[in-house]
Formats: structure tokens, C-alpha cells, sequence
């Protein structure tokens, strides 16, 4: 019973709270003659966004203008994982490795990179893309039809006209896809940094394997490689899983720093919203609840496979 009425108090606690707080802030934005409400999605947003994943234009809604900015969140996220993912487990295997040079320097690459603040890396990256590499007529060729240079990375794509292979016109390149610089700076400077992580949870997973599995395998006439791939890394994923998933949720929060570099991501357009409407807390409460639907979706996810390879394996 004491239990209870704990409980209780502590909920009647957090209730006056935070009516306290959301009365007061209506009392506040109404003496400051401030409109209240989610209205303000319905009108032009009267602005331009640089990158777009479908069409847009500035007499597009406010709704419409933070649909564009969550797909690219969403883009850059995805893009983000599967490059983290791959470079981790790369980085990871290689801490183990029975050589030297290699694993001295993967586990230089760890520390480095964890331990040097994302904010930084990725105005690093972001002036070395713009600084450090040629303009559009300088431009380095990677391969037929792909270029590189301080405006971001060129290659042959399929457009309204059918396939396109980029071309110099003037100071910059038409036909093609591009790659600005803020995406580059920020998919690299995302997937870098998550990947140092991701190495230490595939190293912390293989290591949590009884050192007999491998052993065992090979005494079976298995290489080292395969012993890996067929027995280690199956047994070691029920253990990588879990904090793996902590490690993707940390890249899609971490993508909201694309603001500080002008990438057109959900925070930036909703920032961009608030000045022009003034209406911040509903900006922001948004942003937050895409947020947290986004991150839940995808814990959702990982569980699910979490829970399938530990049935399976």
C-alpha cells in the first residue's frame, strides 16, 4: 500500500508540473501576442531548399517543406549506416588481427576518431571538400563520367531526359547527379565517426566467442577467414546485435548537426520554419516527435532481428 501511494504522489507530482509549465508558457505567448497552434503548416513556406529527394518549390506549405527535410534525414541516415556498418566491422576485424601494422593502426583509427568531438569532424571535413580540392575545371577524374572537386562529387545518373553523363558547362557541371559538399561532408564525417564505435562493439562481440570455437574450427581444416565467417561471426552477432542498435540510433541523432554545416536536413528546414513563423515550441516539439517515431521504428526493428538470430542461431 505504501508502494501506491508512492506512486502515486509521483504522478500527481509530474502532472502539476507540467501543467504548470504548458499553462505558463500559453499565458507567456499570449501576453507576448503569440499565435498558438499547428496552422502555420498549412501556409507557404516562402523559402527555397537547396537539396531536394522530391519536388518542392518555395509555394510549397510548411508541411511540405519539413517532408523534404526529413527525407533527407532519412537519406543520409540510411546512407550513413550501411557505410558505418561495413567500415566498423571492417575496422573491428582488423583490431584483431595477427598483423602487426594492421592492427596498430586500426586501433589508431579508434581512438582518434572517438575521441575527437563529431562537431569538429565534420567542419573538417567540410573545408577540406571545399577547400582542399579543385574547382569544377580542375576537377579530378575518378572514372568516365565521375569528377571530384569542391563542388561536390559528379556522376552519370538517370534524369528526366534519360541517362546523363555529367559535363562542364560554364563554372560547373550539368547532366548527372551530384553529391554536394554538405552531404559529402556530413555522410563522411557521420559514417567516420559511428564506425569507430561499431569497430569496438564487432571487436567486444568476437572477443565474447570461447576462444575454443576457434580452435575448434581449425582443427576442421577451415583457414582463419573462413573460420571467421562460418563460426566466429554467426555466434558473435547475438552479442553485437543489441549495442549495435544504440550505435545507429546515435547516427540518426547525430545527423541533426548537419545544421552547423548548411545540409537541408529536417532540424535545419524546421530552424529555417521557426524564424519565418516565430512559432518555436511547435517547431521544435515536431522535430522531436519525428524524432523519437523514427528512433522507436527502428529499435523496433533491431529487436525484431535481435530476437530472430537468437532463435535461428
Amino acid at each position: 500500500m505504501r508502494g501506491a501511494v508512492y506512486q502515486a504522489v509521483a504522478l500527481l507530482g509530474v502532472i502539476a508540473v507540467g501543467w504548470f509549465l504548458v499553462s505558463n508558457t500559453l499565458d507567456n505567448l499570449s501576453n507576448r501576442g503569440i499565435v498558438t497552434g499547428f496552422g502555420f503548416l498549412e501556409r507557404p513556406a516562402s523559402f527555397a531548399i537547396g537539396e531536394v529527394l522530391a519536388e518542392y518549390s518555395p509555394a510549397d506549405t510548411f508541411a511540405r517543406a519539413l517532408y523534404i527535410g526529413l527525407l533527407n534525414t532519412l537519406f543520409v541516415s540510411a546512407l550513413g549506416i550501411v557505410l558505418a556498418t561495413l567500415l566498423g566491422a571492417t575496422i573491428g576485424i582488423a583490431r584483431l588481427s595477427p598483423n602487426w601494422p594492421v592492427r596498430v593502426i586500426a586501433g589508431g583509427y579508434v581512438e582518434m576518431v572517438r575521441n575527437v568531438p563529431l562537431l569538429l569532424q565534420l567542419f573538417l571535413w567540410y573545408a577540406l571538400i571545399t577547400q582542399g580540392l579543385p574547382g569544377p575545371r580542375e576537377a579530378i577524374r575518378l572514372l568516365p563520367g565521375v569528377f571530384l572537386s569542391n563542388r561536390g562529387l559528379v556522376v552519370p545518373w538517370f534524369g528526366p531526359d534519360g541517362f546523363t553523363a555529367p559535363h562542364l558547362a560554364g563554372f560547373n557541371f550539368q547532366g548527372g547527379a551530384a553529391i554536394s559538399p554538405e552531404l559529402a561532408a556530413l555522410l563522411f564525417g557521420l559514417s567516420v565517426y559511428t564506425a569507430a564505435f561499431i569497430a569496438e562493439v564487432v571487436r567486444g562481440g568476437i572477443l565474447a566467442v570461447p576462444k575454443g570455437q576457434t580452435e575448434a574450427a581449425l582443427s576442421l581444416g577451415l583457414s582463419r577467414r573462413q573460420a571467421l565467417r562460418f563460426v566466429i561471426l554467426p555466434q558473435a552477432l547475438r552479442i553485437i546485435v543489441p549495442p549495435l542498435s544504440s550505435q545507429y540510433l546515435n547516427l540518426l541523432k547525430n545527423s541533426s548537426l548537419a545544421v552547423a554545416i548548411g545540409y537541408p536536413d529536417l532540424v535545419s528546414v524546421a530552424n529555417t520554419a521557426i524564424n519565418i513563423t516565430g512559432q518555436a515550441i511547435e517547431g521544435f516539439a515536431i522535430v522531436m516527435a519525428v524524432f523519437v517515431a523514427i528512433s522507436l521504428a527502428l529499435s523496433a526493428l533491431m529487436n525484431w532481428y535481435n530476437r530472430r538470430i537468437a532463435v535461428t542461431r
